[in-house]
């Protein structure tokens, strides 16, 4: 059984410039390191981000296929000292249209393969978004001295990708990753705020030397609950490690936990607006630099269907607004025994999901006033309809928006609820 806390004796990172597609090389270099300076057993250890291949984006598909072979090397050398190791590393899914790769953070134990977490948040300033996949649903992974949670480089800069995994029992957070030297000091700053707000341990390895011509900054840091600095590498080479206290973390979180709470701030009827007052949000939200996304829909009798569509939709942007038929528009369309439920009450229940961040009513035959109000930069309809026959999608492409075509993966609908209801 896992206590509360983890009782990893110590962690630490090696720091060390990668050398790119070389995976063989930089293995070796962490086998030898590890050799010439072995830590303790039950040591947590954590390597840079992409620590085997550095970011060759051509040659990250070819050099995926060796990420098996890495992670049963990983997990001899953790089996042999009795440590764990994490770093990321390309995985590669392989699917109908095309192998998917991920930026992920691989936990190896003594017993194989602990688990893994993709990186979240892709840093498109790298154009790491045009080559690899984001990740969702970050979890912390069970080993087997403690639950642990990881970051992968820009997650640092995303607060709830850290605070998420805290909640879900992580008493430790690594973070593997290719900082630059240039924004040192911002590196440092979130890695402490990480720390004091989630009253976790952070151990953070980063690279350092040259990748692709960017210098990385080092400065590999161990840091307390507290936000005390514990250990700081420089910016060469270095395998280092620390013992940690863990009664440290359970006074602080004895005296007050920030970690616990989790109260649900939002009133979600104040998703629904008026076309003016969501122009203007959108407006907010477009100056912010977020892709506005907009689909629409009678959605009577909300169901599976419904739901993971809305989701699809949703992860094609950062802000989804849902143009809702009025009632008056669905019996033009459907027929006077329609809708079964009154717009207000088909609003409320779309603004209960958390993938829907705004509800406007219509009462027109279609929403092309709307859509042309709010140019989103994402057009989402049903991959039923054919492109050219949706309203809004020449509006919204002349804009420089797309329109994106989602399938239904659940055999459900409205009618059939209906007909199986009247049987």
């Amino acid at each position: 059984m896992i206590s509360e806390f983890p009782s990893f004796v110590s962690a630490g990172y090696f720091q060390f410039a990668i050398t790119p597609g070389a995976p063989a090389v930089n293995f070796d270099r962490l086998r030898a390191a590890l050799q010439k300076d072995s830590p303790v057993p039950g040591t947590l250890l954590i390597l840079p981000e992409l620590w085997a291949t550095g970011f060759v984006y051509p040659q990250l598909a070819e050099l995926s296929l060796q990420t098996p072979w890495l992670l049963e090397q990983l997990s001899e050398l953790a089996s042999l000292y009795h440590i764990v190791l994490a770093g990321s590393l390309v995985e590669r899914v392989d699917g109908e249209d095309g192998p998917l790769l991920y930026n992920t953070l691989f936990f190896s134990g003594s017993d194989g393969l602990a688990g893994k977490i993709r990186k979240q948040h892709l840093f498109s300033f790298w154009r790491e978004d045009d080559w690899l996949t984001a990740g969702v649903s970050p979890r912390p992974v069970e080993t087997a001295s403690g639950w642990v949670g990881g970051l992968v480089c820009y997650d640092l800069r995303f607060p709830e990708t850290a605070k998420i995994q805290c909640q879900q029992g992580a008493s430790l957070l690594l973070v593997s990753a290719q900082w630059p030297l240039a924004r040192i000091d911002q590196w440092r700053t979130l890695l402490q705020a990480r720390a004091i707000e989630n009253q976790v341990f952070i151990v953070a390895g980063n690279g350092c030397g040259l990748s692709n011509d960017i210098e990385l900054g080092g400065h590999s840091l161990i840091i307390d609950p507290g936000g005390e600095i514990l250990l700081e590498a420089g910016e060469e080479e270095q395998l280092a490690t620390i013992a940690l206290d863990w009664q440290r973390q359970q006074q602080l979180r004895q005296r007050f936990n920030t970690v616990a709470p989790a109260p649900y701030p939002f009133d979600d009827q104040e998703k629904i607006l008026g076309l003016a007052e969501c122009v203007r949000i959108v407006g907010l939200r477009k100056q912010q630099g977020q892709r506005i996304v907009f689909t629409n829909g009678c959605f009577d009798i909300l169901h599976a269907g419904h739901v993971e569509y809305l989701q699809q939709a949703r992860k094609q942007g950062d802000f989804l607004v849902v143009g809702l038929n009025s009632d008056r528009s669905i019996q033009a369309i459907k027929g006077s025994n329609r809708p079964i439920n009154e717009e207000s009450r088909r609003a409320r229940v779309l603004a209960g999901l958390g993938c829907v961040d705004a509800i406007v009513l219509f009462s027109d035959d279609t929403p092309l006033e709307l859509i042309t109000a709010l140019l989103p930069h994402v057009m989402v309809k049903g991959a039923d309809w054919q492109e050219d026959a949706i309203v809004g999608a020449l509006e919204v492409k002349a804009n420089g928006g797309k329109v994106v075509r989602i399938p239904f993966t659940t055999e459900t609908s409205t009618t059939k609820i209906i007909e199986k209801i009247r049987e």
